[in-house]
């Protein structure tokens, strides 16, 4: 297994140290681990957790609870596949189907709300240059 410095995992992902080590100070990252008198280490999924935390904010560009909220049912879903692999209950394979949904439930509210957002201001952008439109004597706007 690869162990990573904070200063290349930062590399790697695009971002700062800082920024790592404040995502640990959160709770969005788990701390790399550092044995005594040593600097800390990541491993290569610490790095591509990073890299999808990161990716999230920027995409949705959510608020660092939203993103822990999207970050902490992702981590819950896993814990529940990695559960469902282990059983052969279906009782408990229901149980955990529900369980799952009411993860992915959260996580779609919060992207249907931005979706929301971005379509609302989709809709003014458009507004305002048909009317530019109709000052220049322009085209039309295509449709996507």
């Amino acid at each position: 297994m690869i162990e990573l410095r904070i200063g290349d995992v930062a590399t790697m992902t695009g971002t700062t140290p800082r920024t790592i080590r404040y995502y640990e100070e959160i709770g969005l990252l788990e701390p790399g681990t550092r044995e005594a008198g040593k600097h800390r280490t990541y491993t290569e999924g610490d790095v591509e957790r990073l890299r999808e935390l990161l990716r999230l904010k920027q995409l949705l560009n959510v608020s660092l609870d939203e993103l822990k909220l999207l970050a902490d049912a992702e981590t819950a879903r896993a814990a529940l596949r990695a559960e469902w692999h282990e059983i052969e209950d279906p009782e408990r394979r229901r149980e955990i189907a529900r369980e799952a949904m009411a993860h992915l439930d959260r996580q779609l509210a919060l992207v249907r709300r931005r979706l929301e957002e971005l379509d609302g201001l989709e809709a003014q952008l458009a507004q305002r240059r048909a009317r530019l439109e109709e000052v220049v004597g322009g085209a039309p706007q295509p449709s996507r």
